[in-house]
Order: structure tokens, then C-alpha cells, then sequence
């Protein structure tokens, strides 16, 4: 099962380390598997989130989601979209900013770094809406009730996570953007605009990919729920073509918000790359291992049930998510060290699954209680 799951990802480390060593030699290896690790701390929280996700869709997908998906995740995201960014922002064409990131690392690191608080704002508002719209609904699960009890009341408004979001924005926009200090200078500069347009625009892409995929989603819900009812009037009767070809849709328009919600989770690792090498090749080999496993990992969770034998730890992972977006909308004018962000997530994470391993055996302790009740009440 491991084997199987992480076979791929054990086999892009060794190729792409050994890689690593013949173009870069042991400096270029070593910092590899420094970015490939930065990835993983960064991201663990991602392949929760993902999981609760994947598990909805067939096997096929999930293999699209290991092969396409990483593809898309290591050379659209950890290289293509930083060179689009530069060209965008420097308003350059994409050979000029190609050659720009090639023979000029340090003013494409210049250029990058210059349009952290529209990546940031983008990032940050995708993601408080994911965190929003799971800490608004009313589960029959709750990890922690105090909270989460009477925030599924204020739920019911439909358009609260909107609202919330767009307050945000606003203080964001109006605080810690006005005064944006500029990248290896002493100077401050007002990116006000630039954060309020970028955030719109993380959460107008959050409404659709998100809107599109839940419609798809609760239709295929609905066909699954007619075909049973079929299947128990007539059972010789087969009625699952519509299902499968109506999946197919579910499937791609959640394979779709997957890739953006990875995108939104790879920004940080992106940024705080750069901490290490301005060198968007090496970047892109050691993100794109890491992000391999991440991927692996997601697939793991779902295979193993782990989301179903630890119930809170989809709480924790978007606990996880709604502190990463603050910290994305914090980093439009302070700097936040990659560590912080990373031990973030992963103390919600782990918190989240020792309530889940405390919940379990009590559970088990009842149950056993329960049994034993039941044996000398029956005269066993």
C-alpha cells in the first residue's frame, strides 16, 4: 500500500536529486532537498484538505490528480506562474521575462517579491473563503463546540462568508496596504488598489470554481439517490449511465478546485523559495518534489480512510487554512518568517488528531462498557 501510493514520488526524489547533482552538484542537490522539505512543512495541511475532496471522486481522477495535477502543480505554479507574474507586473513580454528569470535572477527575485501583495491578497481570499464557508455550516461533527456551535447559527445567512470576506478585504486594503515598504529600499508605497483588485479576484474565482463544482456535485448527489430507488423498484434494471457521465463532470470541476486551492497553498512556498535560490529551476525541481508528495500523501489519506477514523482532522486542517490566509493578508506589509507558517499548521493538525485518537477510545471504552452491561443483564 505504501509502496504503491509513494512509489512514484520516492521515484521523482531520486531522479530529481541525482539530477540535482549533475547540473548543480552538491550545493544545487542539497538545496533541492531543502526547498523539497520547506514544501512538505508548508503544505502538510493541503493534503488534508485535499483528501476530503479526493475521497468524492472515482479512482480514475485520483490517478489525473497524481499525473496531470502534478504536472500543472510543478511547472504551472512552481514555474510557469511566477515568470507570468513578473511579465504581468513588469509589463514585459513571456520570452523578455523568461530571459529575465534566466539571465538575471536577482532583478526577477526584485520582480516576484514586488508583487507579493497581489499574490497575497488573491491567495489569502480564496482561502479565508474556504475556511469561512466550512466554519459556517452546521456539522453533525464539532471539534470545538464553543465556537463552532454558535458560528453555524450566524451560517444560515447564505451570503455571510462573502461578507466577512469582503470586510476583510477592506481593512487589509485600507491598513497594511497604504504603506507597502518596497523591496530593498527604504521607501514605503500605497498598493491599496492593487490589493483590493487582486482580492476580488481570489474570491470571484473562489464563487465560480467553487459554485460550478458543488452544483455538479449535488446533481450527481441526486441522480446517485434516483438510481437507487430504481435499483430497488426494478434491481435486473440498470440505470448508471447517466451517473458515471455526470461524475465525469462532478470529477472535473472538482479536479479544477483542487488545482486552484493547491495554487493558493503554493504561494507562500513560492515567495519564501526565494529565501533560499533566486534560481527558478532549482525552485521548481525541489517545490515540484515536495509537492509530489503532498500529492502521494492526499492519496494515502483517502485510501486509508484516515478522514474517517480521524473525524477532527478536517477541522484542523481548515483551522490551518483560515490561519494561512490571515498570514497571507499579514505578509502584504510584514514579513512572517516560512517556519511560523509552517508550525501553524502543523500544531492545528496535530492537535486535531489527538482529539480525534481521545475521541476514538472513548468511544471504544463506552462501547466496551456498553457490552458488558448488556452480558449481565442477559444472565451471560
Amino acid at each position: 500500500m505504501l509502496l504503491k501510493t509513494f512509489g512514484w514520488s520516492f521515484a521523482i526524489t531520486a531522479a530529481g536529486l541525482a539530477l540535482a547533482g549533475v547540473l548543480w552538484g552538491w550545493q544545487g542537490l542539497a538545496i533541492v532537498a531543502i526547498l523539497s522539505v520547506l514544501e512538505i512543512s508548508l503544505s502538510f495541511d493541503n493534503a488534508v484538505i485535499n483528501a476530503g475532496i479526493l475521497r468524492k471522486m472515482n479512482a480514475f481522477w485520483q490517478r489525473i490528480f497524481l499525473t496531470v495535477g502534478i504536472l500543472i502543480a510543478v511547472f504551472g505554479m512552481r514555474l510557469v506562474f511566477p515568470v507570468v507574474i513578473v511579465a504581468i507586473t513588469a509589463k514585459l513580454g513571456p520570452i523578455e521575462a523568461v530571459d529575465l528569470a534566466i539571465n538575471n535572477k536577482d532583478r526577477y527575485e526584485e520582480l516576484v517579491t514586488a508583487a507579493h501583495p497581489a499574490i497575497a491578497a488573491f491567495g489569502g481570499m480564496f482561502l479565508l473563503m474556504i475556511f469561512l464557508d466550512f466554519i459556517f455550516e452546521d456539522r453533525d461533527i464539532k471539534w470545538l463546540d464553543w465556537l463552532e456551535k454558535p458560528l453555524a447559527r450566524l451560517g444560515k445567512l447564505d451570503t455571510l462568508s462573502t461578507v466577512v470576506s469582503l470586510v476583510v478585504l477592506l481593512v487589509a486594503a485600507t491598513t497594511l496596504a497604504t504603506a507597502v515598504p518596497v523591496h530593498g529600499g527604504d521607501g514605503t508605497v500605497d498598493k491599496a488598489a492593487t490589493v483590493l483588485l487582486a482580492g476580488i479576484g481570489g474570491l470571484v474565482t473562489y464563487l465560480i470554481v467553487g459554485g460550478v463544482s458543488g452544483f455538479f456535485e449535488d446533481r450527481l448527489e441526486q441522480e446517485e439517490e434516483e438510481a437507487e430507488e430504481e435499483a430497488e423498484k426494478a434491481p435486473a434494471k440498470s440505470g448508471g449511465g447517466s451517473v458515471v457521465g455526470l461524475a465525469g463532470k462532478a470529477a472535473f470541476f472538482m479536479f479544477l478546485y483542487l488545482e486552484v486551492i493547491d495554487a493558493s497553498f503554493s504561494f507562500d512556498g513560492v515567495i519564501g523559495a526565494f529565501a533560499i535560490t533566486n534560481d527558478i529551476f532549482i525552485m521548481a525541481l525541489g517545490l515540484g518534489i515536495g509537492a509530489m508528495y503532498i500529492r502521494s500523501l492526499t492519496v494515502f489519506l483517502v485510501r486509508k480512510g484516515t478522514l474517517d477514523d480521524y473525524v477532527y482532522l478536517e477541522h484542523g486542517a481548515h483551522y490551518a487554512i483560515g490561519a494561512l490566509a490571515v498570514i497571507l493578508l499579514i505578509t502584504i506589509k510584514y514579513e512572517i518568517k516560512e517556519v511560523v507558517t509552517g508550525l501553524v499548521g502543523i500544531v492545528l493538525i496535530g492537535l486535531s488528531f489527538l482529539s480525534s485518537v481521545r475521541r476514538n477510545r472513548r468511544e471504544a471504552e463506552a462501547g466496551g462498557d456498553s457490552g458488558a452491561k448488556a452480558e449481565v443483564s442477559s444472565g451471560v
